[in-house]
């Protein structure tokens, strides 16, 4: 999005890294918190209807205290919704400037999406107020038959108010869910950047099936949140209706197991799909915890309902967050990975700003790869024999045409070859390693 474009300023390696680390970071308050209010919402409009048709008052409770705890207050709403998706969509700004992605425009549509949608959600919240006090006024009887038609159209406006708030906030926030998605999955899919259209990216299997996990992931922490807060938060609440305490457990207990049954599943999809240049061992480890805790979380769910407590709800509650946790970091690593190139493109330009503002733009250009090849790496590698490493004639034929990977490799090396040992990070700038990237890639078929 080109005015975005003027908050972005150029960043060093270092400074780049350090963006990935502060997303996850972000990422940490975000969804958990769009996650609880999008599964409150869903069961406060569910139990409301329901508590509505049947004239429970179980249901109706239950309601409006979900969509109470869920949402705090309105300042967290902004602390913990609104600001950390704008954060998000300026750090992305930045790590993929110049990157010709539509990343940047799904996050951007994500925060207007959920900007409204928790507008919407809070109101919803006070509009059940007004409705729950024109509901006790209904049952109180009055001498005068205008008075009682009045109460009875303010509570029914009142209704169809909080209803449509109710729908239509959620409606918008699961919109910003999806956008959220797109924006995330396609930043760890170089390839499709410039390919794909907004559309086909948006129904691509890859988001489709993340938004998937996003979903179910909101409702199991949803529930988790609920035991979390009914029976653990300083001791549980107090002055319960047995009934209605078993009434809470078991809706809660029953949600957060059966909701999260497939994201073992929808995990593994998700981790295989990554393209290669996402995928590294600890993308992979990440997502082994995350698999291990959910499977922990398991075992807790079944104890709770086998055996009719929720003493384990603080534990539950402790391993959703670091499954949700675990998959931000997953995420963010693959995209770290995947744009490696972009980050040397964006460093090096940052080097070349840097080496004007400074007056060394000559020594920028000067920048021997022959000479950076005889200090650095002539020691372990020739071009046409094995020394330590592979001989540049078997390597370099996969990186013609493909410069930038081949700097990306040189800045952060990974062993490729099992048959030869780790190359170290010779440490260079990164317009020394485009420049012996250059040198090599130049000279090698001469050798």
């Amino acid at each position: 999005m080109e005015f975005l474009e003027k908050f972005v300023i150029p960043q060093s390696s270092e400074h780049i890294q350090l963006l990935h680390y502060l997303a996850m970071l972000i990422f940490f308050l975000f969804v958990p918190f769009i996650s609880t209010v999008l599964g409150g919402a869903f069961l406060s409009l569910l139990f409301r209807n329901k508590g509505m048709k049947a004239n429970d008052k179980n249901y109706l409770n239950f309601s409006k205290e979900v969509i109470e705890t869920v949402t705090v207050n309105k300042s967290l709403g902004v602390i913990l919704g609104i600001v950390p998706l704008l954060t998000a969509v300026l750090i992305y700004a930045q790590l993929l400037h110049l990157g010709n992605t539509t990343a940047v425009v799904y996050l951007f549509v994500s925060f207007l999406l959920a900007t409204a949608g928790l507008i919407l959600i809070y109101a919803f919240r006070y509009s059940t107020k007004f409705t729950n006090l024109f509901s006790s006024l209904d049952e109180i009887k009055h001498n005068d038959p205008e008075v009682m038609n009045e109460i009875t159209e303010l509570r029914n406006a009142s209704r169809n108010v909080s209803t449509k708030t109710g729908i239509y906030g959620l409606a918008f926030l699961i919109l910003s869910v999806w956008f959220f998605t797109s924006g995330v999955t396609i930043a760890a899919f170089p390839k499709e950047w410039s390919e794909g259209n907004f559309l086909s990216i948006l129904f691509s299997w890859a988001v489709i099936i993340r938004f998937l996990f996003f979903l179910i992931m909101a409702f199991a922490f949803t529930g988790g949140t609920i035991l979390f807060h009914y029976f653990y938060w300083e001791g549980g609440k107090k002055n319960l209706n047995e009934d209605y305490k078993e009434f809470i457990r078991k809706t809660s207990v029953k949600l957060t197991l059966y909701s999260s049954l497939a994201l073992p599943l929808l995990l593994a999809v998700i981790l295989f799909s990554l393209p290669d240049a996402a995928v590294s061992g600890a993308v992979f480890g990440y997502s082994t915890l995350a698999l291990l805790l959910m499977f922990l979380s398991y075992n807790l769910l079944y104890s709770m309902l086998k055996n009719e407590n929720a003493k384990y709800s603080g534990v539950l509650y402790l391993s959703l967050i670091l499954i949700i946790m675990s998959v931000i970091i997953k995420d963010q690593l693959a995209v770290d990975n995947a744009t490696e190139k972009q980050a040397v493109i964006l460093s090096s330009k940052y080097e070349e700003m840097m080496a004007q503002l400074t007056g060394e733009g000559s020594k920028v250009a000067a920048v021997s790869g022959e000479e950076i090849y005889q200090v650095r790496c002539s020691s372990c590698h020739a071009f046409d024999h094995k020394v330590v490493g592979p001989p540049y004639k078997e390597t370099l034929p996969k990186y013609e045409g493909k410069l930038n990977e081949l700097v990306a490799f040189i800045l952060n090396p990974k062993q490729n070859n099992p048959g030869y040992p780790p190359m170290p990070n010779p440490g260079l700038k990164p317009n020394e390693a485009q420049a012996v990237a250059k040198y090599i890639l130049s000279t090698y078929k001469s050798k």
